[in-house]
């Protein structure tokens, strides 16, 4: 039974097409900003999946809608394709270097929905994408996904490094979750919810 989700989703803000194969790779990413398809790229390469977004949205007012809506989005496919979430690892945790910035990733497939986000990158802009809209991206993914994740900043200068970083922690911490790695429900309540 392959494990995916698509979900088309449509706003008077933003027009997405998406899809994640939790059992494929690679990934096909057009969102209208350069850097945050470059962080989705590496969510696909480092979580050992597929991801697929196309994404129109209203940039000529700010990436603000693009990137929570393509959280959305996502957390949405990303829901489908766990589905009841029988024999998964559930748990995943991950320290990730780039250079000088170091980032760790704690996932647990739960059910229910939380992020902590401690992640500080200095600058304002990375390209033309806001690194205010990066908690944002995470918590629509989070809350659609019902998944919990926490995000912290060990250390870092660069500002690219800590957001790249950030998206290559988060995405190997899911890899490990979502290892299919018996055939029971990983919970004593019998349900992840």
């Amino acid at each position: 039974m392959s494990r995916s989700g698509t979900v088309k989703r449509e706003t008077k803000e933003t027009s997405i097409s998406a899809t994640w194969e939790l059992d494929a790779t690679g990934s096909e990413i057009s969102t209208g900003i350069g850097f945050f398809d470059h962080m989705l790229e590496a969510l696909a390469k480092h979580s050992g999946t597929r991801i697929v977004v196309q994404c129109e949205g209203d940039l000529h007012v700010d990436g603000h809608h693009t990137s929570e809506d393509v959280g959305i989005a996502l957390g949405l496919c990303l829901r489908e394709a766990l589905g009841d979430r029988m024999g998964v690892e559930r748990f995943g945790h991950t320290a990730c270097p780039l250079d000088e910035a170091l980032i760790q990733a704690t996932i647990d497939l739960s059910g229910r929905a939380f992020l902590v986000y401690q992640v500080k990158p200095a600058a304002s802009r990375i390209g033309t994408w806001d690194t205010e809209l990066v908690p944002e991206f995470f918590q629509g993914l989070v809350a659609n996904a019902q998944i919990c994740l926490h995000l912290h900043e060990v250390c870092g200068r660069n500002s690219h490094h800590v957001v790249e970083a950030t998206f290559k922690a988060a995405a190997r911490a899911l890899r490990q979750a979502i290892a299919v790695t018996g055939d029971e429900m990983p919970s004593t309540k019998g349900v992840l919810a």
